[in-house]
């Protein structure tokens, strides 16, 4: 059975954290005879979002209609700022999290996971002009930095930007195993850190 991959977006999302991870997870299915995973995007309401820079995306659902994620994946950019005052996204997200396998953010995603509680305990990290907003907003974290990213089990955090791309590879090998992983970023020509 095939897994969703259901990636949130949203007004000024940063581009490359979720168009890296987009195509880490398409790729991969694509290698696997896309029987692996369903690719995905989502938003709150139907119609085009303006993602950072300008690039215009429409998504393929909304909150109201989004196949249930197995992996939620949360990107980051000026545009998280606004999520964080909208309790219906807050709690569609909650819930979301409680069924999904994994869910991971990029940059000030985590901002939003934050928010929703669900990274209280865990060793996080987000963009690192973000640190201090993380740790307002998850005072009960471990802010970590010096990683790219960090696995806590069902529970992902990656650093700004292109760290997305080396979170998503490793949750590829996670899933799938090391071969998988390699053989997607050798057909990106992306050199894993």
């Amino acid at each position: 059975m095939k897994k969703t991959v259901a990636i949130f977006l949203f007004d000024d999302v940063e581009v490359l954290d979720f168009a890296g991870p987009f195509e880490v997870f398409s790729v991969t299915n694509e290698l696997r005879g896309s029987d692996t995973f369903n690719v995905c995007t989502f938003a709150v309401k139907p119609g085009t979002i303006r993602a950072r820079h300008g690039l215009k995306v429409v998504p393929d659902y909304t909150t109201d209609n989004c196949p249930a994620p197995h992996i939620l994946f949360i990107p980051g950019g000026a545009g998280t700022r606004p999520l964080l005052n909208q309790p219906a996204l807050l709690e569609w997200i909650r819930v979301k999290s409680r069924s999904a396998e994994i869910v991971m953010s990029v940059c000030t995603g985590a901002l939003v996971l934050a928010k929703v509680g669900l990274l209280d305990g865990l060793r996080v990290t987000t963009h690192h002009e973000n640190l201090a907003d993380l740790s307002a907003l998850a005072p009960a974290a471990t802010l970590d930095p010096s990683q790219r990213f960090h696995d806590n089990g069902k529970i992902l955090t990656a650093a700004g930007i292109s760290a997305g791309l080396d979170c998503s590879l490793h949750v590829i090998a996670r899933e799938l195993g090391e071969p998988a992983a390699a053989a997607t970023a050798h057909y990106m020509e992306y050199r894993r850190t």
